[in-house]
């Protein structure tokens, strides 16, 4: 194996593991909870996937030539002119199942471009200015993981206010199980206070 092809390997395997992970997270919530507006800008559970596999979408298909096969599950660019935020809550039609769904099928579709082209693959990212939107496959790559992981670590923050759930994903839990939470959320407060003496 060449180190490309080491590093698509590394790269895809990260992707993959942050998709299950922000999925893990909204296991267990009901429809509402999935879509209620947690932030003051409206910040979704829900509306995270439909943003991601739109982004998905995007990035590893227009890019690189390859367009979604099916336009009506995609927002076109003049819904976005009267509703910037058209890709961040599902609509009454859908239902948290069909976006989950959704997802899972741009990843099957992201995969497909993985699998045909090098990390050196050259694409343009219609949506961005020249020169910059001249890019790789491995660039894109990159670009994706850290836009998702960036949502991911939200997704974290709403989801343990919600109901308490934490972890890094469903077998680590990656925090300390034995903590006094009760006595170090008090220290915590308390050092918070005595800063503002």
């Amino acid at each position: 194996m060449g180190s490309d092809d080491a590093m698509k390997t590394v790269l895809r395997a990260s992707l993959q593991r942050a998709r299950d992970t922000l999925m893990w997270k909204l296991e267990g919530l009901s429809e509402r909870e999935l879509r209620w507006p947690r932030t003051p800008t409206g910040f979704n559970l829900l509306g995270v996937i439909k943003h991601m596999a739109n982004v998905e979408i995007g990035y590893f298909g227009e890019t690189f030539d390859r367009p979604w096969p099916h336009r009506d599950e995609v927002i076109a660019d003049e819904v976005f002119d009267t509703d910037p935020q058209a890709d961040w809550y599902a609509s009454e039609a859908e239902s948290a199942e069909d976006v989950l769904d959704f997802y899972r099928r741009v990843w099957t579709f992201a995969d497909e471009t993985f699998d045909s082209l090098s990390l050196n693959a050259p694409g343009q990212v219609p949506h961005w200015p020249a020169p910059m939107n001249a890019v790789t496959l491995g660039q894109i790559m990159v670009h994706v993981l850290v836009d998702l992981t960036r949502h991911l670590g939200q997704v974290d923050v709403v989801r343990e206010g919600i109901d308490g759930q934490v972890g890094l994903n469903a077998e680590i839990s990656n925090i300390p199980e034995e903590l006094d939470w009760d006595a170090y959320l008090a220290m915590l407060r308390e050092l918070a206070e005595n800063t503002e003496r």
